[in-house]
């Protein structure tokens, strides 16, 4: 099974997906860009944004199926249910270009919970594809779901016009 890394999104990317699915966060500002892990299911690469630790994460519920508490939340979480179908060539590794030392041990933690934990993550993911491709998430799930199917296509059709740019 491959390293899970974490990477920064390209702000046109998440714009053009945007145009498609308002529940996609902007890239805040060049300090806080929009970052996430990226791992492939049923053949597309997909980037699940991460949250970072808020006291929140701490008493939110292990069980709920659209996140992922990364050390039981003490180092924020992964939003599943906001994950994003995304070109490779879209994405660009986190920890080479952190020059900040305690923003860099955070993301250096965070990559090693992800990736010792790697199959709970991957578990828990598909456990939520399916629900959500048979219709049986709970409705305040599917709110704040991102429209994974159509996003699809549209990943499809930037990969298409990035050919011809």
């Amino acid at each position: 099974m491959k390293t899970l890394k974490i990477y920064y999104i390209d702000d046109s990317y998440i714009n053009y997906l945007r145009e498609y699915d308002k529940r996609i966060a902007y890239n805040k500002r060049k300090t806080r860009p929009y970052i996430g892990v990226v791992y492939t299911f049923n053949n597309q690469t997909y980037f699940a944004p991460l949250a970072s630790p808020k006291p929140k994460h701490l008493t939110m519920n292990e069980k709920a199926i659209d996140i992922f508490k990364i050390k039981d939340g003490e180092l924020g979480i992964v939003n599943i249910n906001n994950m994003i179908p995304t070109p490779p060539s879209c994405l660009t590794e986190v920890l080479p270009l952190i020059k900040e030392e305690k923003y860099r041990n955070l993301i250096i933690n965070q990559t090693t919970f992800l990736n010792d934990n790697k199959r709970k993550l991957l578990s828990k993911v598909k456990r939520f594809m399916l629900q959500y491709d048979k219709d049986y998430l709970p409705e305040r799930n599917k709110e704040r779901c991102c429209d994974f199917k159509l996003l699809e296509e549209k990943c499809k059709e930037y990969q298409k016009e990035e050919i011809f740019i």
